[in-house]
């Protein structure tokens, strides 16, 4: 026997991927976070991207209608891209003719002026957990079905608002008072049918944001609605299911809910038998309210602002000592600390820092020291610091982080060395080696402060054309330094615009001693800014075995040749 549907309320936010870009790229002037949607106007410090493609939205386009809701919007034509395929789109550019599953290039023929941004799936939990709090707030139990979508167990609310559509347009209007305009709540039986309510149903009232589903009529409600929308229920095998059905000629809900019970089960499983009875308006799913996170974050402000870095630094103190005690209430130690900054002027600087073992106190407030020296130094924030904002971008369980019983050797020494060197030089005062991305063997050693060593693996993971592959050399010359290359008649091996050498190499000169050439192998061409004339290079790698076995790297440029490593 199905269990009896609950009363769900469900809380649909419209395009929000594009709100929760919006909200990212908002430049807020005063300490707390700006909120804006897809309906208001971006902040004209956002990024604009020349010739339809970027990384952020402009703030020039004219005003469009959603032929959808009717809503005006001031927010450019921008579309999400993900698979070269569009996942969202604002409504300016749906006015356009943009729409989701579109390819890229077919949705800019359609809008050439429209603005193209990577699709960010974190960005869009990110920025919804705050919106979730403001739910919390009135009601309790909320479940993040996911980013843009939650619900929440309709019977509470509606004792405490006075109803159901009460208590709907209570949390449509708290949203509202926070800048987010557009939501619309169903109310039904489940969470599945009060989410194509909200998306689709019948509003109690003309104009009205809220649509009620009367209890027990849900197989009614869902009956004309297209198979597709079961892809909403979140089950792995929807899809499949869905394009099966459309093959099968059952292209609606109610289709659907009057096969054989039995036939489904056996056709298509589990899922098949529940997606069954959600189709029939038996959605026996509770809401599953989750765990609010606790509040890690330290934010402090300052009035008047502060320009000079000590002073700042000093006014972080407390606020560090709390942010690491509540830390250490949860048992968690911070391993990447993110600090924001905000000036008076509207300036923002924003950094993750990572630490080799876990920060402290004094470590949060010389990352604060450290990132406002350099923002000023490099000219991002011109005006007094009015508000600043320290949160863990990654935890660890303390008792990984804690000392052994005896110490911890002399690798714990070392980074207490290394730590107070540090906070007494500065970010850069102490550099350790690492290993960057790059085609040249010189420019893939790079020295990165105390505990940001990680920050390059990134930049290792990139295509590198022409780099050297493993193993590579033990030495490596900071500057390539002149060699010679002989053939057996004596004359000077070249190579020519084929990247064929002349001769047979025979002699090494290297430093003054003429060494023999067992072997060699090559050339492997390194092509670099081809278009540019004044920065471009075109070299030929080549690895020689000398009579001493030892293996060099040389490189033909510029009709020379030169010595840019050594396997040791």
């Amino acid at each position: 026997m199905v269990p009896k549907p609950v009363r769900s309320l469900v809380l649909w936010f419209p395009d929000w991927p594009i709100t929760a870009l919006l909200r990212e790229h908002a430049r807020p002037k005063t300490g707390a976070a700006a909120v804006q949607t897809a309906g208001e106007r971006v902040d004209a410090s956002a990024p604009a991207n020349a010739g339809g493609s970027g990384t952020g939205p402009a703030s020039t386009d004219p005003a469009s209608t959603d032929p959808a809701s009717g809503v005006r919007s001031l927010a450019p034509p921008i579309a999400l891209i993900a698979n070269n395929a569009v996942v969202a789109c604002s409504p300016a550019a749906r006015a356009e003719g943009v729409r989701r599953g579109q390819r890229r290039r077919d949705a800019q023929a359609r809008c050439p002026q429209l603005r193209v941004v990577a699709a960010d799936p974190a960005r869009d939990h990110r920025v919804f957990a705050p919106v979730v709090s403001v739910i919390e707030d009135r009601v309790p139990g909320v479940q993040i079905l996911r980013p843009g979508v939650c619900a929440l167990r309709a019977r509470g609310a509606a004792r405490y608002y006075g109803g159901e559509a009460a208590a709907a347009q209570e949390l449509i209007d708290a949203l509202a008072a926070q800048g987010i305009e557009g939501v619309r709540a169903g109310v039904a039986d489940g969470p599945f049918t009060a989410e194509q309510a909200a998306r689709r149903g019948a509003p109690i009232a003309p104009g009205s944001q809220v649509a009620i589903v009367q209890a027990g009529a849900s197989a009614e409600f869902l009956a004309p609605l297209p198979a597709g929308v079961l892809t909403d229920a979140g089950f792995a095998t929807a899809h499949e299911l869905v394009e099966l059905l459309s093959r099968l000629g059952v292209h609606s809900l109610g289709d659907f809910a009057r096969l054989d019970a039995e036939r489904v089960r056996d056709r298509f499983g589990t899922q098949g038998i529940r997606l069954h009875d959600l189709a029939a308006g038996h959605d026996s799913r509770a809401v599953e309210a989750r765990v609010p996170p606790p509040e890690l974050h330290r934010e402090v402000a300052f009035e008047p602002p502060l320009e000079i870095v000590e002073q700042v630094a000093f006014g972080m103190r407390m606020a560090a000592d709390a942010f690491i005690a509540r830390l250490g209430a949860e048992q968690l130690v911070c391993t990447e600390l993110r600090v924001e900054l905000t000036a008076e002027r509207g300036e923002r600087s924003e950094r993750v820092w990572l630490h080799p073992a876990s920060f402290d106190a004094a470590a949060v407030v010389d990352r604060v020291r450290w990132q406002l020296s350099e923002a000023q130094g490099q000219g991002a924030l011109r005006s007094g610091i009015a508000h600043v904002r320290i949160e863990p971008a990654a935890v660890a369980e303390a008792s990984t982080q804690r000392p052994a019983i005896f110490g911890g050797g002399p690798e714990e020494k070392v980074h207490h060395a290394l730590s107070r060197v540090q906070a007494m030089l500065g970010h850069r005062g102490v550099l350790t080696p690492a290993i960057g991305g790059g085609r040249w063997l010189a420019e893939r050693q790079v020295l990165v402060p105390w505990g940001d060593r990680t920050v390059l693996a990134k930049e290792r993971g990139r295509p590198w054309p022409g780099t050297l592959p493993e193993p590579l050399p033990a030495t490596v010359f900071v500057e390539p330094y002149e060699v010679e290359v002989l053939g057996r008649a004596g004359g000077v091996v070249a190579v020519d615009e084929r990247g064929a050498l002349t001769a047979e190499p025979a002699t090494l000169i290297e430093g003054g001693r003429r060494l023999g050439v067992d072997a060699w192998a090559g050339p492997w061409p390194v092509i670099e800014r081809g278009w540019d004339a004044l920065r471009s290079r075109h070299a030929y790698r080549f690895q020689f075995v000398d009579a001493e076995h030892i293996a060099w790297l040389l490189i033909w440029e510029a009709d020379e040749w030169r010595a840019e490593a050594r396997y040791d």
